[in-house]
């Protein structure tokens, strides 16, 4: 099956899937029929999903990566490697791209309370893009520990900020990722809210410590919609890290700020290197 053959089962599967009637244009070329997919899948329940459907869209998704290309954590240079002096640098690193291309151990998801991903078609939040290359598998997994965790909780159990859950990577080139949610600034920043995204960082850390990881890569935690200011939060993320590592001497050798854009790449600089 060719890839264009593999994009349009899916996109009769998700309709057939979906059980209802779609009525949308339809797509006029490659990129509108991904676009359409990509939709279909953000908005789908978590729920099972025919195998054979599944072996289509891992085998789809797999060749995107290579059409996209993968970047491996460990050949990413070090903090160290490009002029950090302190000695935490060496196990840390700045890379400005997709976090979805990384093949590292973990990265790390700005979730939502619900922990299901990003409902909204095609949306750029880190949530959604995270979801859709991984496939409908981890919406189901998260589903799954939703579920669990309601039971024990009570119906109205929403994860609470700074406690990460753990799910495999499924599609991604990351074997796991960590979904964590971070705080919402709603009026003003607040000592609380700067000590919650501080744990955010940290228990991540802590997590992945207590599974043996080597290798994650932070995404800017609530820096988007939940408008934690970018400065500060890089300024937060550094000193965490750094005081984390200073600690610590297990199998963590590559932690990864991951950022999008020339201005938050130099803020990040501005944090790790003193560089305006």
């Amino acid at each position: 099956m060719t890839q264009n053959e593999r994009l349009d089962y899916l996109l009769d599967a998700f309709r057939l899937d979906a059980g209802e009637d779609w009525d949308f244009p339809a797509p006029k070329n490659t990129e509108e029929k991904r676009r359409l997919l990509r939709g279909m899948m953000n908005v789908r329940m978590p729920r099972p999903m025919a195998e054979e459907t599944l072996a289509v869209q891992d085998a789809y998704l797999l060749r995107r990566y290579e059409e996209r290309g993968i970047v491996r954590a460990e050949e990413l240079p070090s903090v160290r490697d490009l002029g950090g002096t302190q000695p935490e640098d060496e196990r840390m690193a700045l890379w400005q791209g997709d976090i979805t291309l990384l093949a590292a151990d973990a990265i790390v998801n700005a979730a939502n309370s619900q922990m299901l991903g990003c409902f909204v078609p095609c949306h750029s939040c880190i949530d959604n893009c995270i979801h859709t290359y991984a496939g409908v598998q981890l919406r189901a997994d998260c589903g799954r520990q939703m579920e669990a965790l309601r039971r024990r909780y009570g119906r109205n159990y929403e994860q609470p900020t700074a406690i990460p859950m753990l799910t495999p990577g499924y599609n991604l080139p990351a074997k796991h990722v960590i979904h964590i949610v971070g705080p919402i600034v709603e009026e003003r920043l607040t000592p609380k809210l700067e000590a919650d995204l501080a744990a955010c960082y940290r228990n991540t850390l802590d997590l992945c410590e207590e599974k043996g990881l080597h290798s994650v890569a932070f995404c800017c935690i609530s820096t988007g919609v939940f408008r934690f200011p970018k400065e500060r939060a890089a300024e937060i993320a550094v000193s965490t890290v750094r005081a984390w590592l200073a600690e610590y001497a297990g199998p963590l050798e590559r932690i990864i700020f991951t950022v999008h854009g020339e201005q938050n790449r130099r803020i990040y600089e501005q944090n790790l290197y003193g560089r305006d």
